[in-house]
């Protein structure tokens, strides 16, 4: 007996140890209360554009979260009546559920019964927490941490936790996002029965489809309703009224973006996930889980007019060309729906729609899209012949081939997505702010961001930087340079190079500094980056932030390669007076309870968020920007710029009427075009190349190809915006001089038009040109032997020059 008896103790020391370690090791990595109280459900992250308004969301999941207080009081009842009854009377566990359950999972062992659980509302929470699996162990750790999640929560927390971050088909994760999924409706307009429905899905929403499965979802839906008039939730009447509806559900569509703006928002997700993290297991506040409330600095304006104006140069410059074939191939068989939109097809405007072609007849194709529907698309829509054939598309297609197509009357015509693309950046010139980006023609089939990633040659637009080094230098917009061949010896590796003039173009002689510019001469370039000293030019460039380079001539011509962000940047900073700018696409960002967890603009601003005014002066932000280039340097440059509008080559611009400065670029090849300028209100550059660089045909040119581009950009942008001139800074001193000789001039008058003789020049105080005339000395000019007015006296008669 007394062996049995010990046998006995042992036995039941040993269980009591196998179950105190399965307690213990079912709880040792279980949140504590502390933590459950510091919970956040994952939302999405929320983008905003500069006036606060929408642009789109950052979520793989569709979730909308609803405070407890608006979720509508008859859906938590049909929660309840569906999945937990007692609820609002249990500590976590429904214990008699739990007898029952463990009574089926016994049978389960010796019949093909699956084991079935007695979850509570508060265990589904738990489970959302430690994962699904169907193990014992699991459900002992999810009803240890229901119970702790009952005393970190109210009741009321608790569902709002459930009924926000629960799965309930269509990706749809929490009632207001699963009302808009099924019903295109907000869980507040939602009907009793369409409420029943939803309070079915917990289980098994693939089970109870409205579409698929609809027999079996209304009799499910009728059984909640029963339920919640057993709870004495709803009335006899009411029942019956929501049992008699039919369940009409909405097609499911899934989660749809705004097309605008792609190529912004991405380098904004970008920006984004590289300092808070993608996911919620990088943090709280990751930026698909963490609710981030995101303020940038996109105009919707600028946006549309910089897409439209950069589609439509691509465009025109391919008009005409060969057909490259389908974008790609297809099965067509079962679900081709669903094949066809997970093609990447590039379709930039709104019109354009991906088709796969079904069948064909004769040249006729039958097409199919994304949405089941069906067209036709005859010989004579597809008649462009494939490149290097003489073949027409419409011979060529076969049944599989996905294209992009337009609807044009009864019938689709072929289109093609343009092979050039190129870049564009619009830049606010007082802050750095970035207004709109386009990086390509379509983003969902071309992520490669080329106004901030594609690393290309600069050409002309680079100039500016040379003339203005030189004229922080010595130089002036009046100095003369030959326009003349020029060869420099290099190195005994190198030997000795030669440059020439873009086209070949002869030298024409003794210039000045700005016709130099305004014409874009590569020799008279050259020369003034070699007298000023290449290390010098290139020191100015970096510190503008273009890029790093090598103190040789080549890069005086725009040989260094750089981003249309990195050089619009600088031509941002030399319309600030020279003052550092840091470009930037996002403003604010606020975490899901609004506190601000990274702003751009981190200056000391004392008294700026005062709740009134104090009668003192106007608080101001602290700090003082950093000069990258002299004032009164910077401004000379956009003055030379303005001519290059003018005058130069960049004429083009002229038909927007209004004080414009710019550049315009041409790379070796030509490769790459190029146009870089603006107002005193922005500046927005561009290119357009080949992802490959290659010839683009000889007629390519900056002047050409991208000023017109800018210029459809400009008619958008900037229409009903003011007309401002550019803003002299204090130290300069502008001067009448003779256009082409950039002598001193009396006694004549600057005219309105674009090529007048003698225009006002720009100059730092005494290295105006030389008075030459009279000899008197009195700052007077004599013409006919009449007394003028001098400078000074016409600038204050016209209230100064601006």
């Amino acid at each position: 007996m007394r062996r049995w008896v010990l046998w006995a103790g042992g036995a039941a020391t040993l269980v009591v140890a196998l179950v105190g370690w399965q307690f213990w090791s079912a709880q040792k990595d279980l949140p504590d209360e502390a933590a459950l109280a510091n919970y956040a459900a994952a939302l999405p992250s929320t983008v905003r554009d500069i006036d606060g308004n929408v642009v789109m969301s950052f979520t793989r999941e569709r979730r909308v979260y609803l405070p407890y207080n608006e979720i509508p009081k008859r859906l938590v009842q049909a929660y309840i009546s569906a999945e937990d009854k007692t609820f609002f009377d249990h500590g976590g566990l429904d214990y008699q559920g739990i007898a029952a359950a463990v009574i089926t999972n016994v049978e389960s062992w010796f019949t093909d019964k699956r084991p079935v659980g007695a979850s509570t509302i508060t265990q589904q929470v738990a489970k959302s927490l430690i994962g699904n699996e169907v193990t014992y162990s699991r459900k002992l750790r999810e009803a240890l941490l229901a119970r702790r999640i009952e005393a970190a929560f109210t009741k009321q927390q608790i569902l709002e936790l459930y009924l926000n971050q629960i799965f309930l088909g269509r990706n749809a994760y929490g009632v207001e996002a699963a009302a808009q999924a099924y019903f295109g409706k907000s869980a507040t307009d939602l009907d009793l029965a369409q409420m029943a429905y939803l309070a079915i899905l917990p289980k098994a929403p693939s089970t109870y489809s409205p579409v698929s499965q609809n027999a079996r979802a209304v009799a499910r839906r009728d059984y909640v309703l029963k339920q919640m008039l057993a709870n004495g939730y709803i009335t006899e009447a009411e029942r019956a009224a929501a049992a008699a509806t039919p369940l009409v559900a909405v097609p499911n569509r899934g989660i749809t973006q705004p097309r605008a703006a792609d190529y912004f928002t991405e380098d904004v997700r970008r920006s984004l996930i590289a300092r808070f993290g993608e996911s919620p297991a990088d943090g709280r506040n990751s930026v698909y889980g963490g609710g981030l409330w995101i303020r940038t600095s996109l105009n919707p304006k600028y946006q549309e007019a910089a897409e439209i104006a950069m589609r439509d140069g691509f465009m025109r410059f391919e008009r005409g060309r060969a057909w490259r074939g389908p974008v790609t191939k297809i099965e067509i068989g079962d679900g081709w729906q669903g094949r066809l939109g997970s093609a990447a097809v590039p379709l930039g405007f709104a019109e354009w729609k991906k088709a796969v072609v079904l069948s064909k007849d004769g040249d006729t194709s039958k097409l199919g899209f994304t949405d089941g529907s069906t067209g036709i698309m005859p010989g004579w829509a597809a008649s462009s012949p494939l490149r290097g054939t003489a073949q027409a598309a419409a011979q060529l297609l076969k049944p599989g081939d996905v294209i992009p197509v337009t609807k044009s009357g009864d019938y689709y015509q072929l289109r093609q997505a343009p092979e050039i693309s190129g870049g564009m950046v619009v830049e606010e010139p007082h802050t750095g702010r970035v207004m709109a980006l386009v990086g390509g023609f379509d983003a969902r089939a071309q992520s490669f961001n080329r106004a901030t990633q594609a690393k290309r040659q600069p050409g002309s637009t680079f100039k500016p930087i040379v003339y203005a080094t030189a004229m922080d230098n010595g130089f002036t917009p009046s100095s003369i340079v030959v326009d003349a061949p020029y060869c420099v010896y290099q190195s005994r590796t190198l030997g000795q190079k030669c440059f020439r003039n873009f086209g070949g173009m002869r030298g024409a002689g003794a210039q000045t500094l700005r016709w130099g510019l305004e014409q874009s001469r590569n020799l008279m370039t050259v020369r003034i980056a070699y007298n000023t000293g290449m290390d010098k030019v290139v020191a100015q460039a970096k510190a503008l932030g273009i890029g790093s380079y090598q103190p040789v001539l080549a890069i005086a011509l725009g040989a260094g390669e750089t981003t249309v962000l990195k050089l619009t940047n600088a031509y941002a900073q030399l319309f600030n007076a020279g003052r550092a700018l840091e470009p930037s696409l996002i403003d604010m960002v606020q975490d899901r309870d609004g506190k601000v967890i990274y702003r751009r603009d981190n200056r000391s601003c004392p008294g700026c968020a005062a709740a009134d005014w104090d009668g003192g002066p106007m608080p101001r932000p602290g700090g003082t920007p950093k000069q990258v280039i002299d004032a009164r340097t910077a401004y000379q440059a956009v003055h030379l710029m303005e001519g290059v509008i003018q005058r130069g080559t960049g004429t083009e611009l002229l038909k927007l009427d209004r004080p414009l400065a710019g550049k315009t670029g041409t790379t070796s090849g030509p490769k790459d075009v190029w146009f870089v300028g603006g107002t005193q209100q922005l500046v927005a550059g561009l290119y357009m190349g080949y992802d490959t660089p290659r010839n683009l045909g000889g007629y390519a040119q900056g002047g050409t190809v991208a000023a017109p581009i800018w210029r459809r950009f400009g008619e958008l942008a900037l229409k009903d915006e003011p007309k401002l001139p550019f803003v002299i800074p204090p130290g300069v001193r502008m001067v009448r001089v003779d256009r082409r000789s950039g002598k001193r001039v009396y006694g004549t008058w600057p005219g309105n038009e674009n090529k007048a003789a003698v225009i006002w020049e720009a100059f730092k105080p005494e290295s105006e040109p030389r008075r030459t005339g009279n000899g008197r000395g009195d700052g007077m000019a004599v013409v006919g032997g009449g007394r003028v007015r001098s400078d000074a006296d016409f600038m204050r008669n016209e209230g100064g020059i601006y």
